[in-house]
Formats: C-alpha cells, structure tokens, sequence
C-alpha cells in the first residue's frame, strides 16, 4: 500500500504542481504583452488561460498532500524533520499562491493592472517555485533516509 500511496502522491506532484509552476512563469510575459496592446485579442485570451490553469491546477495540486500525509502515515515518517519543514514549506506556497500569485493573475487578466504589478508577480512566481524546488529536494534527499541518498 505504501508503494501505491507513494506513487499516487508523486504523480499528483508531477500532475498539478508542474502545470502551475510552468503557467505561472509564463503569465507575467503574457501580460505584459497584454498590457502593451489591450486590443491585440490573441494576448488576452493568452492571460486568461494561463490564469486558468493556475487556478485548476492549484485546487487538484489539494491531492498532493492529502496523499503525501497518507504515504508518510504508512512509512511512519509523520514526525521526522525534513517531512515537516516540506510540510511547512508546502503551506508557505500554497499560501503565496493563493494570496499573492492568483490574486495579481486574476487584476491582470481582468486588464487591469501595470508593468509593476507583473514585475511583482513575477517575484511572488518566483518564490512560488523555489518553495516548491527545495520540498522537491527535501522529499528526495531526506536527510537521515536509510535509502542512501
């Protein structure tokens, strides 16, 4: 069980974190097109899904968690370290996914908004993606792992 459960959590990983880490990269150059041309119809359906995505692959990115806990419950590894500084560096991203990154998306999408609004938002992204790099990290290396690693 414990193969399956971890299987399920690292493709729920690959599915839903790495379609909104590489669309909201893209979202700040896309917007700022957008906002260099208002009219150019092409940019503004760009933006639009772009943000989309985000916003669908954040709510199926819950999977990841809820199966990550599942596969350290089975492991017995609810306790170590390394799962709860990922633990919290996982809420650290989701929250500034949620408060900074999708609020700014959707002001931008709305063509609303300025160059340093994606210049901000492209920092938030940023940091978004570095959280969600280093629990990437965190979930391989495991520091004391008896894997070898």
């Amino acid at each position: 069980m414990t193969k399956f459960l971890l299987a399920v959590h690292v493709l729920a990983a690959i599915v839903a974190v790495g379609p909104v880490t590489v669309a909201a990269s893209m979202f700040p150059p896309a917007a700022r097109r957008f906002l260099a041309a208002p009219e150019d119809g092409r940019a503004g359906v760009t933006v639009r899904l772009l943000h989309r995505i985000c916003q669908v692959y954040a709510a199926v990115g819950v999977a990841v968690p809820v199966f990550g806990f599942a596969t350290a419950g089975a492991m017995g590894v609810t306790g170590d370290a390394w799962l709860i500084a990922s633990t919290v560096l996982t809420v650290l991203a989701a929250g500034v996914l949620l408060v900074l990154v999708l609020p700014r998306q959707e002001v931008l999408a709305e063509g609303r908004g300025t160059r340093e609004t994606t210049v901000r938002l492209a920092m938030f992204t940023g940091i978004f993606n570095l959280l969600w790099a280093t629990v990437t990290v965190l979930m391989i290396v495991r520091p004391g792992s008896t894997t070898g690693a």
